[in-house]
């Protein structure tokens, strides 16, 4: 005779280690499961405190990163508010990367042979929108992956790709 504690124990032990098929479905991790690889957490912009940190330290809103031309290319752009603290994303010397952070992708700013970089350099003006195309060659990065851009020492976290 078996006691009624030492069965309880025994399938709560089969369940946990998913040695019973059907399991998982019961314990209402199939749609984790389902998932994969991709992320349970919905994707969202840029957090209320890290804007007002970024307008009043970086001089800098309204910053956006999407993809254009089926995901091969990488459009970031923002808007000035404070021209002197921004003026780095202006300096044609300096260079902009793109950095992905589930795939740690380090993407350039392609330049064409008569147009040069795609990015809009010069003196910034402040309530001006500004924007650079960094070039995803086969869709390292895709939507809803986090994302830095860098230039020089200027850097900017945590953009959700759309």
């Amino acid at each position: 005779m078996t006691c009624f504690a030492c069965i309880l124990t025994t399938t709560a032990l089969l369940l946990a280690s998913g040695a019973v098929p059907g399991a998982l479905a019961a314990s209402g991790d199939a749609t984790a499961a389902k998932a994969g690889s991709a992320s349970a957490y919905r994707p969202v912009n840029v957090p209320k405190r890290a804007q007002s940190y970024y307008e009043l330290n970086r001089g800098v809103d309204n910053l956006r990163v999407r993809r254009t031309a089926s995901g091969n290319l990488l459009r970031f752009s923002f808007r000035v508010v404070q021209p002197e603290i921004a003026q780095v994303l202006g300096d044609k010397n300096a260079t902009p990367y793109l950095i992905g952070q589930r795939t740690h992708a380090l993407l350039e700013i392609p330049v064409m042979d008569k147009i040069g970089q795609l990015r809009q350099t010069g003196q910034l003006e402040a309530g001006q929108e500004y924007w650079m195309v960094f070039s995803n060659k086969g869709n390292v990065i895709k939507a809803g992956d986090r994302v830095s851009i860098l230039v020089g020492t200027y850097r900017i976290d945590g953009l959700v790709v759309e």
